[in-house]
């Protein structure tokens, strides 16, 4: 099997002890690993597979915390730098009763941000190979430009390319600057997995099938479309797939679109998928797919954190 390469933010969430709360009434909690391509990578790990984390930490308690927990989940963090001119990034979450989060940034900058793309190396990528990257790392910065590097070696390599746009709008300066950076970089994936809540916001179009269509754009071959608990469709070019979610006891949804993209990745990683024949693949196994990676996904919801909740392969299993 070929490897996963996340490239990306790696950091703490602090997840409220109190659902129900604002995040100014909150008293206690707890840390947990997070970042979103970090939990795609611990994910594609967890299940079995290759994953590494390409991204720099703070010479900080914090940064080593994370460096232990990716490389327990199984991540190769060889490919991880650390710096001591900024501090590892931290997350603070409030949950609502029905799990639904809402977040505040500590980093200006955080290390990973500081990331350079001189430090990207053409060898970490492979022929078959997956990088990934979402849209929080793309603020400008020097890892904005990292990936830049990173995407284009990996495409010149044979790697596929996936971006999965994860808007945090805390983030950024200017909502419209979020949009336009999503949509410069949407055209240099393969495969692109978007959420019911982010579609229209970055395509500007109410119409679903006219914004998924609208994302088939550069090298864009499928776009993964979620729904939360009601799962998730697929669009391959002239193709439609659909597909169920599952119903558990929701705790905290941190992660849930991690695990279902990591899940979706692993299946491709384990059919041996290429940018010649994903389009291939994910026709012959769109069900098989699908249905895992709604599995993972809703079964990361039944506990708190991303990385700590990542079902086994054999929870997945179960449910399936």
């Amino acid at each position: 099997m070929k490897s996963l390469c996340s490239i990306g933010e790696v950091l703490i969430d602090f997840i409220p002890l109190q659902k129900g709360k604002a995040l100014k009434d909150v008293n206690g909690f707890e840390r947990a690993p997070g970042g979103a391509p970090a939990n795609v990578a611990a994910a594609v790990a967890k299940f079995g597979g290759k994953a590494s984390m390409i991204t720099k930490l703070g010479k900080d308690a914090f940064g080593d915390f994370l460096l232990e927990q990716l490389q327990q989940a199984g991540v190769n963090t060889d490919k991880i730098s650390r710096t001591s001119e900024a501090n590892t990034g931290l997350a603070f979450v409030s949950l609502k009763e029905n799990g639904e989060r809402d977040f505040s940034f500590y980093r200006n900058p955080s290390a990973d941000l500081l990331l350079h793309e001189n430090e990207i190396e053409e060898k970490w990528f492979s022929e078959g190979d997956i990088l990934h990257f979402c849209s929080v790392d793309l603020v400008e910065s020097p890892m904005k430009q990292a990936h830049v590097k990173a995407i284009s070696s990996a495409k010149a390599k044979g790697s596929l390319i996936s971006f999965d746009p994860n808007v945090r709008l805390p983030l950024w300066e200017k909502p419209d600057e979020c949009r336009k950076t999503i949509l410069e970089f949407i055209p240099a994936a393969h495969l692109v997995k978007i959420s019911d809540e982010e579609l229209e916001f970055i395509t500007g179009i109410q119409d679903v099938e006219q914004a998924i269509e609208s994302l088939f754009v550069g090298d864009v071959h499928a776009v993964i479309f979620t729904k939360g608990s009601q799962g998730a469709e697929l669009f391959v070019r002239g193709q439609h797939y659909q597909s169920t979610g599952f119903s558990v006891n929701v705790q905290d949804t941190t992660g849930a679109g991690d695990a279902f993209i990591g899940g979706f990745l692993y299946k491709l990683l384990e059919k041996n998928v290429s940018q010649k024949n994903l389009e291939e693949v994910l026709c012959k196994h769109h069900q098989e797919i699908l249905t895992f990676s709604n599995a993972s996904g809703a079964l990361t919801t039944t506990g708190k954190g991303a990385i700590s909740s990542l079902p086994t392969i054999e929870e997945i299993n179960q449910i399936l």
